[in-house]
């Protein structure tokens, strides 16, 4: 009964569709966070090295 009353709504599709417009979203998200997260790295292990050097003289 659930199913027709979901198909009988018109919103069943929908709403799968905007969840996968969310997971979407939200992958594009973490995707850009993973990769801002990748150049902080970068950027610490370089300082680290410049101070590493620097406190060697």
């Amino acid at each position: 009964m659930k199913k027709a009353q979901v198909a009988g709504s018109g919103t069943g599709a929908t709403a799968a569709g905007s969840a996968a417009d969310d997971r979407d979203e939200e992958l594009r998200r973490l995707r850009k966070l993973t990769a801002e997260q990748a150049k902080t790295i970068e950027i610490l292990k370089k300082a680290t090295a410049f101070f590493a050097k620097e406190s060697d003289r």
